[in-house]
């Protein structure tokens, strides 16, 4: 019924559709739903810590017998620069008076690590089905530990120059990340966001320029982004922000509100959030600051000073400081369950492709 069986196949997963893992507004309910929907369901771990991540695999795996996606950031972690982290505060002073914040208090760093040995260990032991990442891919070492495990190895391409090092160094399939996807930009090779290709044009040249199968993400929200998406090259899709607004992800009231009302032009790339690029819906401190900001400190140090910022505004039910990341498709997500999501997606996509070949 598929035109292409090659990522089922990879992933003995019913149909040919990857939750998008989404740190910070999901965890094991989201992935337990689209997973029972028949898609294969990821687990952000980049801010979780190893015995966290282990009691999450160890829900999804007494709710669902599905494949598992492990998602983990490969970043290389900057270390804090002083002079910039003085200009950041001085940049965010303003804002601190404003929600009557002592700027000397003690903040907990932000907690994006990239996988490490103790995490290695974690999927030495609980071997998912699937390990995926962002920003490339780790270490050789670490590298070669994942796949001994018996682990398929997926990571995100940003232009067909990233696909093609990701096939050469071990990578079972690749995800064709277009400009239109909502989450962080997963550049590794370039730093350069306005070179960055639209789905629909980078989707067709990684086809063409690998042989394991291509997963498209960006942009892809419905029956006909899935279609598009095959008739372009993809084996399959990857796919975050239609997933929002389930009843099992853990995005707050505010902020579904924000999403059922966002529009076509109603995200942007910001760097102000985090330190790197990553598209989400516009907020007012990308607006003031951004979207893009030299001062910005780099990943993911930029989010440590913002921290209590967001969370006084959240307190007043305001989203001024949250980084609600979204694809430019966010209109087109719906609210329902995430497994009848899933199988919805995958029936409008098998009728718009019999359609086509007809």
């Amino acid at each position: 019924m598929w035109p292409d069986h090659r990522l089922i196949d990879l992933f003995r997963t019913e149909f040919p559709i990857v939750l998008a893992p989404m740190a910070g507004v999901m965890d094991a309910e989201l992935v337990i739903a689209a997973a029972q929907g028949g898609a294969l369901g990821s687990l952000p771990c980049a801010m979780l810590s190893a015995d966290k991540a282990r009691e999450q695999v160890n829900i999804i795996r007494q709710r669902v017998s599905a494949p598992v996606n492990m998602n983990f950031f490969c970043h290389k972690q900057a270390p804090v620069d002083p002079s910039q982290e003085a200009a950041w505060k001085e940049r965010l002073a303003s804002y601190y008076r404003e929600f009557d914040l002592d700027p000397a208090a003690p903040i907990n760093a932000a907690n994006r690590a990239p996988f490490d040995g103790a995490m290695c260990e974690v999927v030495e032991e609980l071997k998912p089905e699937i390990v995926s990442f962002h920003f490339g891919l780790p270490e050789q070492g670490l590298l070669a530990r994942v796949k001994a495990a018996g682990c398929k190895v997926i990571s995100s391409a940003t232009t067909v120059r990233e696909a093609i090092w990701l096939e050469e160094n071990g990578a079972d399939a690749i995800i064709a990340q277009g400009a239109e996807a909502g989450g962080h930009r997963g550049m590794f090779l370039t730093d350069d966001i306005s070179e960055q290709p639209g789905t629909f044009a980078l989707v067709p040249q990684v086809a063409d320029a690998v042989h394991v199968p291509v997963i498209a993400a960006g942009g892809i929200a419905d029956g006909r982004g899935i279609a598009a998406a095959f008739a372009l090259g993809a084996a399959g899709v990857q796919i975050g922000t239609a997933y929002l607004r389930c009843p099992e992800s853990k995005v707050s009231a505010p902020a579904r509100l924000a999403l059922a009302q966002g529009r076509d032009d109603s995200t942007v790339i910001t760097n102000v959030m985090t330190g790197r690029p990553a598209r989400g819906l516009a907020n007012r401190f990308m607006r003031e600051v951004g979207p893009i900001s030299p001062v910005a400190p780099a990943f993911p140090h930029a989010a440590t000073n913002l921290a209590p910022l967001k969370a006084a505004a959240e307190k007043q039910g305001r989203l001024d400081f949250t980084n609600l990341w979204a694809g430019q498709a966010v209109r087109v997500g719906r609210d329902m369950p995430a497994a009848e999501l899933t199988r919805a997606l995958a029936g409008a996509a098998l009728a718009r492709l019999a359609k086509l070949s007809a």
